[in-house]
C-alpha cells in the first residue's frame, strides 16, 4: 500500500475506535458504573467454570500483559522492522513511546471515569485501580498491535500464523481479566478500542512522517531466472525467430 493509503486506513480505524470507545464510555459510567449488557452473565458463567487449573493458566496468562515483558516484545517489534542499526533504535523507540504514550493516556482516563471492578469476593486474582478500561487488555492489545505491524513490514506476504498467534495473545489476555472476575467485560471491550484507536493514530501519523524506507518491505531476491547472464558469444542480441 502507498504511504497515503496507509495513513488514510490507520486514520479512519482510530477514528472509528474512539467513536465506539466514547458512546461505551458514556454507557459505562453514565450512570451509577454497574455492569452493562452480558456483563454480569459472563461473570457468573467464570464463577462456575474456575478449576483450580485453568485459574492458575489464567493468571499465567494474564500476566504477561503487565510489567516488563510488553516493553521487550516492542523493542523486539522495532529490531524486526528496521534494517540498520539506526533504523533498529528508530522504531524501537517509537514503539515504546507509543506504548508508554498510550499508558500514560489510559491512566488518565481510568482516573478521570473511576468506574468501580466487580465485587471483590469474585476476584480469582489480585488486581488495584479503577476498572474502565482495562489495563491489562490494553497494554496486550498495544504490544500485539505493534507486533503485527511490525511482522507485516517484515514478511508482508508470510507469517500469517505467527501474525494470527500475536492477535490471539493479546485477546486472550483480555478475557482472562474477566475470567478471573477483575474486571467487566464492557472494560476489556474498551480496552481494546482503545487499543485500536490509538495504534491507529499512531500507525497514522508514522505514515505521513517517516522517510518511505522505514516503511516499505525488504526487497525480495531475484530468481536465477530474472537475472542470467546473457551468452557471451552473441554480444547481448536476442535468440532468432
Amino acid at each position: 500500500m502507498k504511504r497515503g493509503d496507509v495513513s488514510e486506513l490507520a486514520g479512519s480505524v482510530g477514528v472509528g475506535a474512539w467513536t465506539a470507545f466514547t458512546v461505551l464510555a458514556v454507557n459505562a459510567v453514565g450512570g451509577d458504573g454497574g455492569p452493562l449488557w452480558g456483563d454480569r452473565s459472563l461473570l457468573t458463567w467464570s464463577l462456575h467454570h474456575r478449576p483450580s487449573m485453568l485459574s492458575a493458566l489464567a493468571r499465567g496468562v494474564t500476566a504477561t500483559g503487565t510489567g516488563a515483558l510488553p516493553y521487550l516484545l516492542v523493542t523486539l517489534a522495532g529490531a524486526l522492522v528496521g534494517r540498520t542499526a539506526r533504523q533498529r533504535l528508530t522504531v524501537a523507540a517509537l514503539g515504546l513511546a507509543c506504548l508508554t504514550g498510550g499508558q500514560a493516556l489510559r491512566y488518565g482516563l481510568m482516573e478521570a471515569l473511576h468506574r468501580a471492578r466487580p465485587p471483590r469476593v469474585d476476584w480469582a486474582t489480585a488486581a488495584s485501580g479503577w476498572s474502565f478500561p482495562s489495563g491489562h487488555t490494553t497494554t496486550a492489545a498495544l504490544t500485539a498491535g505493534l507486533l503485527v505491524i511490525a511482522l507485516t513490514l517484515r514478511a508482508p506476504r508470510g507469517g500469517t500464523a505467527l501474525r494470527t498467534a500475536v492477535g490471539c495473545w493479546g485477546a486472550l489476555v483480555g478475557l482472562t481479566r474477566v475470567y478471573l472476575g477483575v474486571h467487566w467485560f464492557s472494560d476489556v471491550v474498551a480496552g481494546w478500542l482503545f487499543a485500536a484507536g490509538w495504534l491507529g493514530l499512531c500507525l497514522c501519523v508514522a505514515a505521513h512522517w517517516l522517510p518511505a524506507a522505514f516503511l516499505a518491505p525488504p526487497a525480495e531476491p531475484r530468481t536465477p531466472e530474472e537475472h542470467a547472464p546473457q551468452d557471451p558469444g552473441r554480444g547481448g542480441r536476442s535468440r532468432p525467430a
